[in-house]
């Protein structure tokens, strides 16, 4: 029986066609290789089997912790919220959160792939970005643990809500309000990296309008881009057109709030000529008096964070799918 030395950075480097350094830029700095030659490299360290040798990396590091988030739109309150939920829980345990913005597929490809081989963090949690089944096993052969947040996977942990639930949960409150002309506005778009529940929570609140015997009219179906600015301006269009909805729900409290400063532009009073209803609980609904349906964002994160602490310290532990639960916030708009 003969014993195999493991690959080096050499070998990979020989079986690449490139040098040692361009293989360390890989590992390290990824965003300075072309993604010719880093697609190269790559194929050679899973051909080849390869681990980075940082034992000293990792001794120093176990001192301190590091988690890695990916997360795309970063400065959007609902993001802000979860990751201030998982640096909370974090912090407890002495351990660093580091963030990784996407802003397109390219990037998210490259953070997959160089991610898990740098060894560099003790844990992932992946925030509202689409998620392959290549990518969960290339997490799993070296090694990272991960939490998904909003785009379950079979084989790692993951938190989600069901938003199909929660369009139909704001149809309910709204008919049991007593209303009987219904709106909805929102961003249907979907990003090329990204995922998009809004779809899925138009389709509940259509579906819990129509259990009811009540109708959702294309034309009281508002879809504007996701900006409060623009919100605002078509918000003023849609709510001065005769037959305007008398209750709105908007698939996010930033989108609710738009639609509530276009009511007072024009004159209308909230909720006694019309009803607007949100999506999140951001802090900012709180301020402004929002009714809105709560995804409790902060434990989403803090949750997280502690389903990966928990398989870090035993990685024999079960992978879990935990459902949130939603909940309305009763306040002054509905």
């Amino acid at each position: 029986m003969t014993n195999k030395t493991s690959p080096t950075i050499y070998d990979v480097a020989r079986l690449a066609g490139v040098s040692i350094a361009t293989v360390s830029r890989v590992l390290n700095d990824p965003h300075k290789v072309n993604e010719e030659t880093r697609g190269v490299v790559l194929s050679a360290i899973n051909r080849l089997g390869f681990v980075p040798k940082a034992e000293a990396r990792a001794r120093a590091m176990r001192s301190t912790g590091r988690i890695g988030v990916l997360t795309p739109f970063f400065t959007a309150p609902s993001f802000v919220q979860r990751l201030r939920g998982a640096a909370e829980a974090l912090s407890r345990h002495n351990y660093e959160l580091v963030i990784y913005t996407v802003n397109s597929s390219a990037l998210l490809n490259t953070y997959l792939e160089t991610l898990p081989i740098a060894h560099s963090l003790d844990g992932l949690i992946i925030l509202s970005l689409q998620f392959s089944d290549s990518n969960a096993e290339r997490l799993a052969n070296q090694g990272l643990e991960t939490v998904l947040v909003e785009y379950p996977h079979a084989s790692l942990n993951s938190i989600e809500i069901d938003d199909i639930a929660g369009g139909r949960l704001a149809a309910e409150y709204l008919i049991q309000k007593g209303y009987t002309s219904f709106g909805f506005i929102g961003d249907t778009t979907i990003p090329e990296f990204g995922i998009h529940p809004i779809t899925l929570r138009l389709s509940g609140f259509r579906h819990g309008l129509n259990a009811a015997g009540f109708d959702l009219s294309d034309e009281n179906t508002l879809l504007v881009p996701y900006d409060m600015e623009t919100t605002r301006q078509n918000g003023r269009a849609y709510l001065k057109r005769p037959g305007r909805p008398t209750a709105v729900f908007a698939a996010t409290d930033l989108q609710a709030t738009a639609l509530l400063r276009a009511a007072r532009d024009i004159g209308l009073k909230v909720p006694q000529e019309l009803a607007i209803l949100g999506f999140d609980d951001l802090d900012l609904a709180d301020y402004v008096g929002l009714s809105t349906i709560s995804q409790h964002l902060d434990e989403s994160g803090r949750v997280a964070a502690e389903l990966l602490l928990a398989r870090l310290a035993d990685p024999k532990r079960p992978v879990q799918h935990i459902q949130l639960p939603l909940t309305v916030i009763t306040r002054e708009t509905a």
